[in-house]
């Protein structure tokens, strides 16, 4: 994220360390990522930390209101923590506890903060190419990420979106969305322009998802894109943990779906066989889940930045491929 959050006080950060014993001396926006924001922190002995702050009233995946919110995050936090603490997972970047040993603590009302590691390495974007040779390590990781022992608490995910209800309300009244941020108005145009499109492929993506066997059921990441790795003495370790939970395998294959070999590689780690109608039933759903995530952030107040162009850019995109491929 490059635009800082809405009424947000860095100050509350240097506040909220000392719950993880950290004396801040320097504190560095970092402009990566999308979603959540991050800072680069040094402390007084030199020592170097990363923070996230998530934004409670936008992560629709986590629920529908700040308090279900930040409880899942938690949840998720400390999942990631139990599978590094517990059983050795090397490949996961998890948060710290802090000295009462939570992962998360509320920040400034509407905010929550973690706190990871510094790790020096190698990142990517999104929409990466992996050389056969790191794809072949990341799906191994994968593989042994999903032979792995469920942590206590971790959560049974939905296969359905969450937060679809405001969705069928702007599509169902484009107008409704109001005048809440200089993009309002445009959703809405871009709602009624593909509505249609739109309101067909969520329903034919909740038809598949309601019969959907979920005894097949494994530890996934959530978000195993190249965006979402470093690569460390040509290993990838995986960041960005929010999104973990028990679900079907193929959330975390469906990048895959279009190169056999890569899905043969991960069958030969895992013992498990991707199914190829769930491989296209995740990869719908991603898309179906940005197109929620973004119109619940125009929904909502926002201002003009490159983080809310970037979200405009993203939606008009992924409404044209839908609608492409309807």
């Amino acid at each position: 994220m490059r635009d800082l959050p809405m009424g947000f006080d860095e100050r509350w950060i240097p506040d909220a360390l000392t719950a993880w014993d950290i004396d801040t001396a320097t504190l560095t926006h970092a402009p990566v990522g999308f979603g959540d924001h991050h800072w680069r922190i040094t402390d007084t002995s030199g020592w170097g930390w990363f923070a996230t702050v998530a934004d409670l009233e936008h992560k629709t995946f986590l629920g529908a209101d700040p308090e279900t919110v930040l409880t899942r995050l938690e949840g998720a936090m400390d999942t990631a923590a139990r599978l590094r603490e517990d059983q050795g997972l090397d490949f996961v970047v998890a948060p710290l506890r802090s000295a009462d040993g939570s992962t998360v603590r509320p920040i400034g009302g509407r905010y929550a903060l973690s706190v990871l590691p510094w790790v020096e390495g190698e990142s990517g974007g999104f929409g990466d190419t992996l050389p056969a040779e790191r794809r072949d390590r990341v799906l191994l990781a994968l593989a042994e990420l999903h032979r792995s022992a469920r942590p206590r608490g971790i959560r049974e995910l939905p296969v359905g979106l969450e937060g679809t209800d405001l969705l069928f309300s702007a599509v169902a009244d484009p107008g409704g969305l109001g005048d809440q941020g200089p993009f309002s108005t445009r959703v809405g145009g871009l709602l009624a322009e593909h509505g249609d499109v739109l309101m067909e492929r969520l329903t034919g993506f909740e038809r598949g998802a309601a019969g959907v066997d979920r005894s097949r059921s494994v530890v996934t990441h959530g978000e195993p894109h190249p965006g979402n790795l470093l690569w460390c003495d040509g290993r990838p370790r995986l960041v960005d943990w929010d999104t973990v939970g028990v679900a079907v395998p193929e959330r975390d294959l469906w990048p895959f779906a279009d190169d056999p070999e890569a899905l043969a590689r991960y069958t030969e780690g895992s013992g498990l066989v991707p199914d190829r109608d769930l491989l296209d039933l995740y990869c719908l759903r991603w898309d179906l889940r940005d197109v929620v995530e973004f119109v619940d952030l125009f929904a909502g107040p926002h201002g003009h930045g490159p983080d809310t162009e970037r979200a405009y850019r993203g939606l008009v995109e992924l409404l044209a491929r839908l609608e492409d491929e309807g």
